[in-house]
């Protein structure tokens, strides 16, 4: 046995010896080799771990691919858009779920920590948008079911460790998303001769930005990018910029909210109707009732661009914050 081995390391593999299935040893593992130091008299044992631990992460692979039961999960739609979070082991998407919802994902400095799609749900003023953590991709291991998931997804949240190596991490990601087929919406023109791909809004997050002595990380970061990529820089643990991201995604989802009232009476400001940038009246009228629609005879609006209370027609374009009393 090696020496030098922290204290930790043989209650850890304690738990591995006594694991019982495939999951608890693999976790087991990655434990071991994230507490293990690294020198040469190391060296034999981590190659050992990690020959151990790819033999059952494709054990496993192959039996969900086979197995009706693991064949895929379905997470409910909820809120006014679902995004999913992708990337690499250890860039911190548990913790920035955490940040930004209600939902108490495992957290932990090994990687793989996420074994299965986390929603929860994020507050911005007064909607609600569905994050759903998902497990990291390698190219050793993917979860079938994830690239599902992501098509489904309204947008992609590509979260990178902008403290190593950034710029490796964003292209793994990238890489394994377009081998199922799946790639960001601003580079669709570079597939067009490409059929059946799955084209998805993406915000890319430089997570880990915790100070202002990770700031020259960012821009380097930045600077290296090779195409335009929409880059936030935030930190999960300080909570730097969060409230800057929800921003940030609100706005790259494509959202609006309208509100209707009754006449004479004010409108529910909590209580929005969520509608796609471009939508009209007509869609709105719809979305309320088809009774509106089918009987709907004149629509007044108050917003901006417009004097309160203005009469509109059905092919009036709607703008985020408009008040709009329908008359049938």
């Amino acid at each position: 046995m090696p020496a030098n081995l922290p204290p930790e390391y043989f209650e850890v593999e304690r738990r591995y010896r006594e694991a019982k299935t495939p999951v608890e040893k693999i976790r087991g593992l990655e434990k071991m080799l994230a507490i293990i130091p690294k020198h040469k008299g190391t060296d034999k044992l981590r190659a050992d771990f990690r020959r151990r631990l790819s033999k059952l992460k494709s054990q496993q692979q192959a039996k969900k691919a086979t197995s009706r039961r693991d064949a895929g999960y379905r997470i409910e739609r909820e809120g006014a858009g679902q995004i999913v979070l992708v990337g690499t082991p250890n860039v911190g998407k548990s913790a920035l779920v955490g940040a930004l919802t209600n939902a108490t994902p495992e957290v932990a400095d090994f990687p793989h920590t996420t074994r299965i799609p986390t929603p929860g749900m994020m507050l911005f003023e007064n909607i609600q948008i569905q994050l759903i953590d998902m497990p990291p991709m390698t190219q050793e291991f993917m979860e079938p079911w994830l690239p599902d998931i992501v098509r489904r997804a309204d947008m992609i949240l590509l979260v990178v460790d902008v403290t190593t190596d950034p710029i490796q991490q964003l292209e793994d990601t990238v890489a394994l998303l377009e081998q199922k087929r799946i790639a960001p919406l601003r580079r669709a023109y570079l597939y067009e001769e490409r059929r059946e791909w799955t084209f998805k809004p993406v915000l890319v997050v430089a997570n880990k930005n915790d100070n202002a002595s990770t700031d020259e990380n960012l821009q380097i970061f930045k600077d290296l990018l090779e195409d335009d990529w929409l880059v936030a820089g935030v930190s999960s643990t300080t909570g730097r910029n969060v409230e800057l991201l929800k921003q940030m995604l609100f706005e790259r989802l494509g959202i609006i909210r309208v509100y209707t009232k009754a006449r004479g009476k004010t409108p529910d400001h909590m209580a929005p109707f969520v509608l796609k940038k471009g939508a009209t009246m007509e869609d709105l009228a719809v979305k309320v009732h088809k009774d509106f629609w089918e009987k709907l005879r004149f629509a007044k609006v108050w917003g901006n661009g417009v004097y309160d209370g203005q009469m509109i027609q059905r092919d009036y374009v709607l703008q985020d914050g408009d008040v709009v009393e329908l008359h049938v």
